[in-house]
């Protein structure tokens, strides 16, 4: 028989076995058995995925825009919370049924945030984030610094600095001891005049020296500007806001620099320590008495202490918290 022969005969054979396969009983058997496990689980699939679509809703939280508040101004927005859906589904395929614990959130932005706003100074952060900012103004108190630094490393508590460019020139060790403790470092201004009384150029030349000081000696380049004893006018949070500066007061006053008691200074604190609130205090030594305690109540309200750019960034610090207690 011819090799060409031989090869018609082989495909003819193969046609016949193959038609015989598809046609016998067991064969197509486990084949509706196979079709029927597939739609099985792709019904399971699409129910679990449906179910994870449809409770979505009741624990997501919506983000919070910025906005300008007429007593506190510029508050920050804050992240909100959305489901995903594809990895909450990941999690809980294995077991094929919804379960709440399992859900896995993203955070959403906000539309407006606080650089959308126009300049206006910021006294608060955003009421629903469970943070409270330390803020220490420099421009004296050199002996008090290493032990904040070090009590503020014991609670892995955060603090911006805000430092008088005169100081820093004059003292340029220990404003590099506050970058090395890994605390936020300000702009507070060159000489420590009353901002709200100079002429435009003078405030423009109060904020650019003291920028120019800070980030020669420390490397660091500040966003942030506290006007000394709190006195501005809108062209100065302008001017600072054309310079990349954001205006920073504050919500709690300790009022330190008249030495009271230490509990009179924690009681000042205390009565006003709430979400976003921002704490003015500076080197001294009953301030530096009284830190531990503070930072220990403060973070046992459930708040934690932080700088000025943690306080006013839009993430979330309480996301399990929050999803839980739902």
């Amino acid at each position: 028989m011819s090799r060409g022969r031989l090869k018609v005969l082989a495909l003819v054979v193969a046609l016949f076995l193959a038609t015989l396969v598809v046609r016998n009983h067991y064969t197509n058997h486990y084949v509706r058995n196979l079709n029927a496990k597939s739609s099985l689980v792709t019904a399971k699939t699409n129910d679990l995925l449906a179910e994870i679509k449809t409770n979505a809703p009741s624990y997501e939280i919506p983000p919070k825009d910025a906005y300008l508040d007429s007593v506190w101004k510029a508050i920050p927005g804050y992240n909100g919370l959305a489901v995903d859906v594809d990895a909450s589904y990941r999690k809980m395929k294995a077991k094929g049924k919804f379960d709440k614990s399992k859900l896995v959130f993203k955070e959403v932005s906000p539309k407006i945030h606080l650089k959308d706003l126009p300049p206006s100074p910021v006294y608060k952060g955003n009421p629903e984030k469970p943070m409270v900012a330390f803020t220490i103004n420099v421009a004296w108190g050199n002996e008090y610094i290493p032990r904040m630094l070090e009590v503020l490393k014991k609670h892995n508590a955060k603090a911006t600095f805000f430092l008088e460019g005169r100081w820093v020139k004059n003292n340029p060790t220990v404003a590099q001891l506050i970058i090395a403790a890994d605390q936020e470092v300000g702009n507070h201004s060159y000489t420590h005049p009353d901002m709200a009384r100079l002429g435009s150029q003078q405030i423009r030349n109060e904020i650019v020296e003291t920028n120019s000081v800070i980030l020669a000696t420390t490397d660091h380049k500040v966003e942030w500007f506290a006007p000394p004893s709190g006195s501005y006018r809108d062209e100065v949070v302008k001017i600072a806001s054309s310079l990349g500066l954001k205006t920073i007061m504050w919500t709690a006053d300790t009022i330190d620099w008249q030495k009271p008691p230490r509990e009179v200074i924690i009681n000042r604190v205390m009565k006003k320590a709430e979400n976003g609130t921002i704490v003015l205090m500076h080197p001294t030594k009953p301030t530096a008495d009284a830190l531990d305690e503070l930072i220990t109540r403060i973070e046992t309200s459930g708040r934690k202490v932080v700088n000025i750019s943690t306080l006013l960034d839009e993430k979330r610090y309480d996301t399990i918290k929050k999803v839980e207690n739902k």
